[in-house]
This record gives structure tokens, sequence and C-alpha cells, in this order.
């Protein structure tokens, strides 16, 4: 049994005039990239400089403007990547590079080296302020924790002095989450009256959920109190860094930003220690699909997709959020079936909005493609086979049609698990469009001939194959289809009757080929079945679904036999 008794519960905060449960977002915040340092610290085999300057370009190209590069005073590696960043000039004019430092003089002292040429530059210190810190890792009590923090403001200070370009400065109380409230104020507000920020450089005070420990109204809860306890909230930029310890890190995010925060430090995809950092791409594409501008060029995911795996060494999970490989895909019956509708009825519209059940976003919009939203197994329905057929050959399949191709396709899929569309097209052609024997049409003579008193003017002349021997019969009727059914009833002495017939253009131009459903009814047994036809010509192709339709009705049995003995 689990032993859930050692476990206390995380802390909630007293906060009765929250008022961020009536809030919604209505613009993106500060995007900050740190994957090239907290997610490039989680990677069992870190990113080189090649790989790292790669990540970075991408980074900008996608419309960052605060990118956390490294952590320069940890290791050669990351304060070499700076210095290529400077030396190669990588680093576009409005970008933000931010660096990370412990607050101690030899570690602040290395980075600002780093930063020797560069433009624009965020500093960022951090000191951990939780109970579990101060009492197990510092042993030091909540005056003397405070005192890091302070040392590592005026050091910043300090060696700025020499510093030619622009620089803000980021304080980080690390695991505020896990902090009480009033200490992190205090804290805050400290390095704040050191810093003497003001309303043209504004001191970004970052509010980890370094491990999440709550649930994401408690986190909005923190966020909001600190929000309308600071001092100088104009002379301030709240920022969050959230991780996903309890799988609520985007859930955490939106309620943070509901609450006043201004900034989102995470990676794309998610990557960092531990079940990683926020995801960056999934909360812009979650404003996306609410109508707002996420303020990142996004719109190619998978050739963010292919950098970051490729860069990384980490895979995409095939359900991850707008990303995922089967995100857009649908295997159920009904949700296919769904899909279908959905897809026919925006386009009927001509609604400015994409409203199509079970997609949040047109997949196109972020450079995903129409051809795996549904894909075929023992679990598909007759509206996924026939969305298939369409999505990828142009058959618009009669609905009435549907479930007949779809117990076709059944039995294949339980063999074979899932199908790809190739064999749903081919199982299409096999069945319908090449059901040409043993009755195999083979042209027409149409003529419109004046027959008194007969009410009907048309003649046709078909010339068919029974069996491999030629033959030929007449037929009369108000139409060529009319005629071909009364000469095939005399011909072979059955009784049929067309229920239903549609077609439409299978291509388009001067080569253009039309299909033609024939809906086909044995009168005496009141079996039914489908027949289509394929042809430059629509007339021919009305034909021939005639004929595969005679075919599958009549001479089913001795069609199967024969394709066995093959």
């Amino acid at each position: 049994m689990l032993n859930y008794k050692r476990y206390e519960r995380g802390p909630v905060v007293s906060f009765p005039d929250r008022t961020w449960p009536s809030k919604v977002i209505t613009k993106a915040p500060t995007w900050v990239s740190v994957d090239l340092r907290d997610g490039n610290q989680a990677l069992v085999k870190p990113m080189n400089v090649e790989e790292k300057i790669e990540f970075f370009t991408k980074l900008c190209e996608l419309g960052f403007k605060e990118i956390e590069v490294g952590f320069p005073s940890a290791s050669q590696i990351e304060f070499d990547f700076i210095r290529q960043l400077v030396d190669r000039k990588l680093i576009p004019d409005d970008v933000y590079i931010q660096v990370l430092s412990q607050c101690r003089e030899d570690l602040i002292k290395r980075t600002f080296e780093s930063l020797k040429g560069v433009k624009k530059a965020i500093f960022h210190i951090y000191s951990n302020t939780c109970p579990l810190h101060r009492d197990v890792v510092f042993k030091k009590n909540k005056e003397e924790v405070k005192n890091i923090a302070v040392l590592g403001t005026k050091l910043v200070k300090q060696y700025m002095q020499d510093f030619d370009g622009e620089l803000r400065l980021e304080y980080s109380p690390e695991c505020f989450s896990s902090t009480e409230l009033d200490y992190s104020l205090e804290v805050c507000e400290t390095v704040m009256d050191i810093w003497k920020p003001d309303e043209n450089n504004k001191i970004i005070l970052n509010l980890p959920t370094t491990v999440e420990c709550s649930t994401p109204n408690v986190f909005a809860d923190q966020v909001e109190w600190m929000n309308t306890h600071l001092k100088d909230r104009d002379k301030v930029i709240i920022s969050v860094h959230p991780h996903n310890d309890r799988g609520t890190g985007v859930a955490a995010t939106e309620l943070a930003l509901m609450a006043g925060a201004d900034r989102v430090e995470g990676t794309l995809f998610g990557n960092g220690e531990r079940t990683g950092n926020v995801d960056i791409l999934t909360l812009a594409y979650n404003m996306f699909s609410q109508g707002i501008d996420p303020e990142l060029n996004i719109e190619n995911e998978p050739e963010i997709a292919e950098i970051y795996e490729r860069c990384t060494g980490m895979p995409i999970d095939d359900r991850h959020p707008y990303a995922g490989k089967l995100v857009f895909t649908a295997f159920s019956g009904s949700h296919q079936d769904a899909i279908n509708k959905g897809v026919h009825a925006l386009r009927e519209s001509n609604s400015p909005y994409w409203h199509v059940p079970y997609l949040p976003i047109d997949p196109a919009d972020i450079g995903r493609t129409y051809e795996p939203i549904v894909r075929i197994n023992s679990q598909s329905g007759k509206g996924g086979v026939a969305f298939v057929l369409e999505s990828y050959y142009g058959y618009k399949l009669p609905k009435a049609m549907h479930r007949e191709f779809a117990d076709i396709i059944q039995p294949l899929s339980e063999e074979y698990g899932e199908i790809t569309p190739m064999q749903v097209n081919e199982a299409f052609i096999k069945n319908y469009v090449d059901a040409k024997e043993p009755m195999h049409f083979k042209s027409v003579k149409i003529s419109e001939p004046d027959l008194e008193g007969e009410g009907s003017t048309t003649l046709v002349n078909v010339s068919y194959k029974n069996h491999g021997e030629l033959k030929s019969f007449t037929g009369i009727g108000t139409g060529p289809i009319d005629a071909v059914q009364r000469g095939l009833e005399e011909e072979l002495g059955i009784q049929i009757r067309i229920m239903d017939y549609s077609e439409h253009a299978l291509t388009s131009g001067s080569s253009a080929e039309a299909v033609a459903y024939v809906h086909l009814l044995d009168q005496p047994t009141g079996r039914v079945t489908f027949g289509v036809g394929i042809s430059s010509n629509i007339t021919r192709a009305s034909i021939r679904g005639i004929f595969s339709a005679i075919n599958r009705l009549y001479y089913g049995d001795e069609r199967k036999e024969t394709d066995e003995a093959l």
C-alpha cells in the first residue's frame, strides 16, 4: 500500500481578494527561451557550440527577443559559446541575451567577462529562499539567506560599471512556490532597494516554480499576491519560470498570466530538468487557438521540431500537444465521421472561423498536413474511410456508399492492423473501378432517332464481352443511362433499377477525368450495391459504373473465386 502519510500538502494561500479567476488572457507575454541553459543542462549529451549556434539562430528566427544563452561561469563551453555569438556577430541588435550566475563574486566577474562586446544583456542572479534550502542546504537563517541576494545585487551593480552595453537585472528567489510569501516579498524588495529600478529600466523579478508542489490555482494566488503587494510595481517586470513536476506547468503558467505575470521563461517542447520546463510552444499555440497573436513566428511546426530533435537528441512524443505525429489523427470511427462532416460543413459555410469537431486548430496553420488526420484501423468507421478516399484521391463517395465500402475495409484492417491510404485506394479500385468482369463494357454508340409514339429519344448500341465472348445489345430510353439500363434488362433477363446516380470531376485540366457512382437494385430480391466508373467522357464513366454494379450484384461469387485463384 502506498504510504501517502509520508507527504504533506503543499502551501495554500489565504487570499480572498484574488481576482485572477475572472480574468482572461488577451495578449502574449514576453517570451524567454531558456533552451540553451536550463534545457541544455538537462540533456544526456549537451549541445556542442555549433549545435547551440544553430539553435540560437532558429530562436531568433522564431521571434524571441530574450534568450538565456548559458551559465558562462559554470563551464568553458558555455563561456566559449557566448564569445562565439559575439565574435561572429550573431546576436541581432534587438535581442537581449541572458546569462545566469550565482551570487558569488568570482562567478559574477567571470560572467561579465563573457559579455564583453554584447550590446544588450540580462544578468540573471538567483538564490534559494525556501525553508528546506535555508535549513538543510545553507543552514542559514532568513537574514543570512537574504544577504546572499544582497551581495549578488551589489556585485552586479559594481561590475556593470565597466560594461559598455545595455544591462538589465533579473533576480529569482529560487523555489519561490515553496517560500513564504512575505519573505519572498521582503527579499525581492531588498534587491529593488539596492538596484533602484525606474520605469525606463525595470527590474525583472522572476518567480520560479522550481519544483511544482501545488495545484496551478495556488501558484496563481502566489503570483497575484506578489503582483498586488510589491512596491513600485510600475518599475517591475514580473516573470514566471514554471516547471512541470505535477504535469501542470502549462496550466500554472496560463493562470499566472491571468494573475498579472508579464513574462514567461520556458523551453521549446518543454525540455528541462526532471519533467521539464513549461512548454512555450504549447502555450503559444493555445493562445493562437483562442484568436490571440502569440507574437512568435511558429507557422512551421515540423521545421521547429526537426531542428529541436536533431540538436537536443530528444524525441517528441507522438501525443505531444500540437507537435506529436498523432495529435491531429483520428482512428475512432465516430471521431472520423465528425471530422469528415465538420470539414464539409466548414467549406459550405464560408465561415471565417475554424469550427471542426476534434480539431482545435487547422493543422495547415502550423505547417501540418491533412494527410494523417484520419487513419484507418479496426476501430475506424465508414466516415473515416470515405474521408481518406476524398482527402488523398479525390473520390466523393455518396453517403449511402460509405457503409458498403467500410465493410470491405473492415476485414483488411482486422488482418493488418492499421492500413494505409494507398491500401484503402487499392481496395476501392479493385472492388469497384476494376469490377469489369465477366461483363466487360467495350464501347457505345448513341443516337437520337425520331421514334414516333415511343416517347423515348435516346438509342444506344452497346458492345461488351460476356465471359470473353464479344456481344452487343441495343436499348432505348429517355437518356443514355436509362437506355443502357433497359437494354441490359432485356439482354440479361433481369429486373434492375438505378436508385441513385452521382458524378464529379476527378481531376482538372485538359485531361480531366470524371467518376460516376451508380446505386443499383435487383428488384426481385431487393439486393443493392454500388458500381463505379471512371472516364474522360462522363457518359462512358456512367456506363462503366452500371457494368461495375452488374458485376458486383450478379457475379460477386464468381469474381471472388477468380481473385482467390489469382
